[in-house]
């Protein structure tokens, strides 16, 4: 029995080191060697390198690479390689399938030194998006070229499927001078979309500093779910009340108990051009083009947020004619510099992340830091994964010690299910 049993242990161990063979990188045959730290492919490398999801840092275990469980199973190690390589060596970007004739039609507001912030967020729309997109780009004079300028050095993959229209600086109703002065230079033009836009239906505006980690599609879809009198959606401006700017410091009428905020705003522009709004001014309804002006005299010396104010205003006396989005719509520091308080963003991941406060560009907050520079510097003709996920990963862990950057899942998990989407369609229903 003694010798019997000396034989299995001899055994077992025999087999436990055949397997710790097998895991440890550059041993596996159908997986690649782990890499650094830094998530960077070598040049020299081989050139299957997307293993290193099978091993994240031990702040990823739950972010994983899409799920090739779906896919019917190899039958040789030799496909299984083919299958990896195809994942992840080649360039993502080319896995959007355009579909359908309707436009979806986004707006952007860029004033002062707002290019490379407004450039970043159009970036993160084409990098995640299935359908097709109009960009209403309204900018200063001298940035104009500019815009122009660096939408056409994008790759033609891309600019077959947008369309864009560079604007200048307008406002329609009062004195454009005092629409300037509101807040900032080129804030109030937002009010002014849907008498510009006079053949736009439904319209997404976003400040410059947003960037979406999800289709614009997803976001787009919101308008089907409207009622009758809806005609636009914004995000609260904060979730709890009692710690909300509105609730304690505002000197005018604000919507619902907290605000809203005005930095990614999704409008029926149809509705809201025939629509009579309610207000404090006069006994009768006024149509948009009416209200504000008229708005901005009784409250000018009461607003600090300018135009958002104004927006609050109105909401206030016409609340049935908003939809509320969940706060992962719309996500900002104030949403976990004072402890996490968007429940939504941490079940399912932040979905539009809104870097107000200048956050992209200093370092109070480097969790939206890490994932701006991520965004603006990935080069369009790498593989996402490689190029974007991997380096992002290992960048958060930097952060995990800040209130933003503890739950690393809030803001890597609609990038992840994004990819993963691109890969279905290209693996699955077209590979």
């Amino acid at each position: 029995m003694r010798l019997h049993y000396k034989l299995a242990v001899i055994a077992a161990c025999l087999a436990a080191g055949r397997l710790l063979f097998y895991l440890l990188p550059g041993n596996s045959a159908g997986e690649p060697p782990a890499q650094g730290d830094q998530g960077a492919a070598s040049p020299d490398a081989p050139a299957l390198r997307g293993g290193l999801l099978t091993r994240p840092p031990t702040a990823f275990r739950l972010l994983h690479r899409p799920d090739v469980n779906k896919q019917p199973r190899p039958s040789t190690k030799r496909r299984k390689s083919v299958a990896s390589d195809r994942i992840f060596n080649e360039p993502l970007f080319r896995l959007h399938t355009w579909h359908g004739e309707e436009w979806m039609h986004l707006a952007v507001v860029a004033c002062g030194d707002r290019l490379e912030e407004t450039m970043t967020m159009l970036k993160s729309v084409i990098l995640f998006s299935f359908s097709k997109i109009k960009f209403h780009i309204f900018a200063e004079d001298f940035l104009q070229p500019q815009f122009e300028k660096s939408i056409k050095a994008w790759p033609f993959t891309f600019k077959s499927h947008v369309d864009y229209h560079i604007y200048p600086i307008t406002f329609s109703a009062g004195k454009a001078q005092e629409w300037k002065k509101l807040f900032k230079p080129c804030a109030a033009q937002r009010l002014f979309l849907p008498m510009i836009l006079k053949d736009v239906d439904s319209l997404l505006y976003v400040d410059t500093d947003v960037l979406f980690l999800r289709p614009v599609d997803d976001v787009w879809s919101f308008l089907n779910l409207f009622n009758s009198t809806q005609l636009a959606a914004m995000a609260p401006e904060h979730e709890i009340p009692r710690i909300g700017w509105y609730s304690r410091f505002a000197r005018h009428p604000y919507y619902g108990a907290a605000g809203v905020n005005s930095g990614v705003m999704l409008m029926n522009l149809t509705r809201i051009r025939n629509q009579l709004f309610k207000n404090s001014m006069v006994p009768t309804g006024l149509r948009w083009e009416e209200l504000l002006y008229p708005l901005y005299h009784k409250y000018k010396n009461d607003i600090t947020w300018g135009d958002q104010d104004l927006l609050n205003i109105i909401f206030h006396y016409n609340p049935e004619y908003l939809y509320v989005f969940p706060c992962q719509w719309n996500y900002r520091p104030d949403h976990c510099m004072y402890g996490s308080n968007c429940r939504g963003a941490e079940d399912q991941g932040v979905s539009i992340l809104h870097g107000n406060r200048g956050v992209y560009h200093d370092d109070k907050q480097p969790a939206f830091k890490v994932m701006y520079e991520a965004i603006r510097d990935f080069p369009f003709e790498e593989n996402l994964f490689q190029s974007l996920y991997f380096p992002l990963q290992n960048n958060f862990l930097k952060t995990v010690h800040t209130l933003c950057g503890r739950l690393p899942q809030v803001f890597l998990k609609q990038v992840e299910q994004a990819m993963r989407k691109a890969y279905e369609l290209r693996v699955i229903h077209v590979g």
